[in-house]
């Protein structure tokens, strides 16, 4: 199942710190909300899209961070959790479960408020009486990043496809070897030549593998608006048989029926590339798009280390 929104972790976290008073080293905390949450072992595997941290335990710590916020826990010292007499109160005064506003509440209302200027609250009912949106939309920030580069690479890939089907053809099977030549193939642009043209049997561009081009690669690259049939395919396949060619890459702006992909799979010397997988490919080596860094501030826990 999806790894749940954060605000699901505050309080199966605020309740294991208050079994658990004396405080807690952190990764304990996120196995027991992983627990009470009934995550699975492939559940807990599943990394944040920088691949750098299961999700898991990013939604463990943002729950955290919020019941920080509202004043319900304390970190005295690096990786260790504990439960303030607040967040006592709170569990006490809640011994089923926390009523959604509750929860909603620990988890937006105290965004932008620092932990001092919370001190006044003296118990969980105080935290509702903020109104709270019908349709809150809980995502960590990690979560609304990502939705967000998401979003940005699908508005990027969709301008990508519709200004490739406007380009003409050749100039299309030149981009489609700059793409080839970034993602490592040919030890120079050189090494990669169009071919394509009348008469082109079916092949758009030659890439040479090794410098004496005893290794090559045969291209055929179409700017198609319907999808592209097995016939298609087959006739790529014959055109490299006619070069005595072992490996060809087909690229298109559309899409492959299964029985064209079916086919690929069998002769196990064709790569297909269909318009979303070219469009991701261009975004990621940067052809034809351009990136900005965006600085993400995290603690450096060893400056502070005595």
């Amino acid at each position: 199942m999806p790894v749940p929104t954060f605000d699901k972790f505050i309080e199966p976290i605020l309740r294991y710190l208050a079994v658990n008073p004396e405080g807690v080293p952190a990764a304990d905390a996120h196995e027991a909300a992983a627990a009470a949450l009934v995550l699975t072992d492939e559940d807990k595997q599943v990394l944040l899209a920088s691949g750098t941290q299961p999700i898991y335990k990013n939604r463990s710590g943002w729950a955290h961070d919020r019941l920080k916020r509202a004043g319900l826990s304390s970190s005295p010292r690096r990786g260790v959790w504990v439960i303030t007499q607040q967040g006592i109160d709170v569990v006490a005064a809640n011994p089923a479960t926390f009523p959604q506003a509750l929860r909603e509440s620990i988890a937006t209302r105290f965004v932008d408020q620092s932990i001092e200027q919370l001190e006044s609250i003296r118990n969980g009912r105080d935290l509702v009486q903020a109104p709270i949106a019908a349709s809150i939309a809980i995502a960590s920030p990690e979560d609304r990043l990502e939705a967000a580069v998401s979003e940005l690479k699908s508005a990027v890939a969709d301008e990508i496809l519709d200004l490739l089907s406007r380009v003409t053809p050749s100039y299309f099977e030149t981009v489609v070897l700059d793409v080839l030549h970034r993602i490592g193939y040919g030890a120079s642009r050189s090494d990669l030549l169009r071919v394509g043209g009348t008469g082109d049997g079916g092949i758009d561009g030659v890439i040479s593998l090794d410098r004496l081009g005893l290794e090559k690669v045969y291209v055929q690259a179409k700017r198609w608006q319907g999808v592209v049939g097995r016939p298609d395919v087959q006739g790529f396949y014959g055109a490299l048989a006619g070069q005595r060619a072992n490996k060809g890459v087909f690229i298109t702006t559309s899409s492959f029926t299964q029985q064209a992909v079916e086919f690929a799979r069998s002769v196990e010397r064709i790569v297909l590339v269909d318009g979303a997988s070219l469009a991701e490919l261009m975004i990621e080596n940067e052809v034809g798009v351009s990136s900005r860094l965006v600085k993400i501030p995290r603690i450096d826990s060893d400056y502070f280390d005595e």
